[in-house]
């Protein structure tokens, strides 16, 4: 088909895009724009850059804007079957590649590869396709092109084969399984991935240890990487943004509320605060930071009604039984933990599952410690967030099977996200830590974490990709 958009010099694939519809009552449809750091990066190359996002319309309210051919400039929703987009998304790239790359598999049970996935893998196939067709539609001849994270992995290999002109990079936002982990997946699966992502020119990932993860495999699994050059870009936060944001009336009223439901303790002395803001994916290990933070309370006396667990844990992924599980286990322990050691004026656990950006920047603000303590990670951004926008300094406890380990471990309290005792042990430190150290060791977090913010982030792979 010829594009309606004109030839794009520069353009991004993802699963999702920056906009998104809903159907009014009275029939009309209302766009929700996003943010995050694709968003900001495209808007660093300006409006004149011949600029175009193509991702999949993934609402009833999407699919009706492509229908009535209602959009925003510069973005190309591809109305992709809702039957094929299920088995993509939920039954392949979440389902699967997610559960490898995440380490998540209970092997004893798990993955099943049967018909009904080799189902599943051939609308993943036509998915991709469908993306790779639209990319070579849309794009100028010699254009460059950045595809996005694990729901496209075959999209580069088969653009490639429709648009040899094109300079095409592609980046993961997640981990990358090590060779034994990610040989669960049937043998012809993982070839076709692997040879998919090497369509490429270059390839993008948030850490070394993940990029060198993907190389091994490639060595393990392929020819090696041929032509395919590989390179490691750290998503960092977005320290004006956040600055400015977390001080907004809607910020300070979210606070207010927060230091209400948090309290004081026995001597009328603010309470200290752990914070985690999280969504209740099964790699954020949000029940074993809720362990931890009970181990505290038996082996620590001295800290009951004097410290509160602030814990955000927005439903992710409630389509699956698997995280709805999930879910329903989190808020399970934190009542547990509020029944056994709650009094008439403490709430050992303020949990809150109802997704509100204003009070997740309000609990950043108020962190005694922040609580980031991932299975596995690609980067998380949480623990980068925390430390630019705290106004007394905050400790950090980390896993370190985060991405962003290896741009702040040497100034977190590190821990093993499987070892409850070890985390109980490392918050006991975090909240006890004098307020001169906290105080530095923040300040080098909040300038590690901002090291490469959104817009530069982007600005790197695009220069990389395109030699300018």
């Amino acid at each position: 088909m010829a594009s309606t958009y004109g030839a794009a010099q520069v353009l991004v694939a993802s699963n999702r895009g920056p906009v998104s519809y809903e159907v009014e009552e009275d029939g009309s449809l209302r766009a929700k724009r996003g943010g995050g750091g694709l968003v900001s990066g495209l808007s660093a190359i300006g409006p004149d850059a011949g600029a175009l996002w193509v991702c999949s319309a993934l609402s009833d309210g999407d699919r009706e804007a492509v229908r009535r051919g209602v959009g925003e400039d510069g973005v190309r929703m591809l109305p992709i079957p809702a039957e094929v987009h299920a088995d993509a998304y939920n039954g392949v790239a979440n389902s699967v590649l997610w559960f490898v790359h995440h380490m998540l598999y209970q092997t004893p049970l798990e993955p099943v590869f049967d018909a009904g996935f080799r189902r599943q893998w051939e609308n993943y196939v036509r998915y991709n396709r469908a993306f790779a067709e639209a990319l070579a539609d849309e794009a100028a001849e010699g254009a460059a092109v950045l595809v996005q994270d694990y729901h496209l992995t075959l999209v580069p290999g088969l653009l490639r084969k429709l648009r040899p002109d094109l300079r095409i990079g592609h980046f993961s936002h997640t981990p990358w399984a090590p060779v034994d982990y990610f040989r669960l997946l049937p043998d012809q699966v993982a070839r076709e991935v692997l040879e998919g992502m090497l369509g490429a020119d270059r390839l993008g990932f948030l850490t070394r240890r993940w990029a060198d993860a993907f190389t091994a495999c490639c060595t393990e699994l392929t020819d090696g990487l041929g032509d395919t050059e590989v390179g490691v870009h750290g998503l960092g936060a977005d320290a004006e943004f956040l600055r400015a944001r977390s001080h907004e009336a809607d910020v300070e009223e979210r606070i207010t509320g927060l230091r209400a439901e948090i309290g004081t303790g026995p001597s009328g002395a603010a309470r200290k605060t752990i914070v985690r803001v999280d969504r209740t994916e099964l790699s954020k290990n949000i029940v074993r930071g809720l362990l931890a933070y009970r181990q505290l309370l038996d082996d620590r006396p001295e800290w009951r009604e004097r410290v509160v667990h602030v814990a955000f844990a927005y439903p992710s992924r409630q389509d699956l039984a698997v995280y709805r599980d999930y879910t329903a286990e989190v808020q399970r322990l934190a009542d547990e933990i509020n029944s056994q050691y709650g009094t008439p004026g403490w709430t050992p656990v303020v949990l809150h599952v109802k997704d509100d950006f204003a009070r997740s920047l309000a609990a950043y603000r108020l962190a005694d410690v922040a609580l980031v303590n991932p299975v596995r990670d690609g980067m998380n951004l949480v623990a980068k967030e925390v430390p630019v926008v705290s106004d007394e300094g905050c400790a950090l406890v980390l896993s370190r099977e985060a991405g962003a380990y290896e741009e702040l471990g040497e100034d977190a309290l590190v821990v093993n996200p499987y070892d409850v005792l070890e985390t109980a042990n490392a918050l006991h430190e975090a909240l006890t830590m004098a307020p001169d150290e906290r105080a530095e060791r923040t300040k080098r977090l909040s300038a590690a974490a901002t090291a490469l913010p959104p817009s530069q982030w982007f600005l790197d792979q695009l220069r990389a990709l395109t030699g300018a």
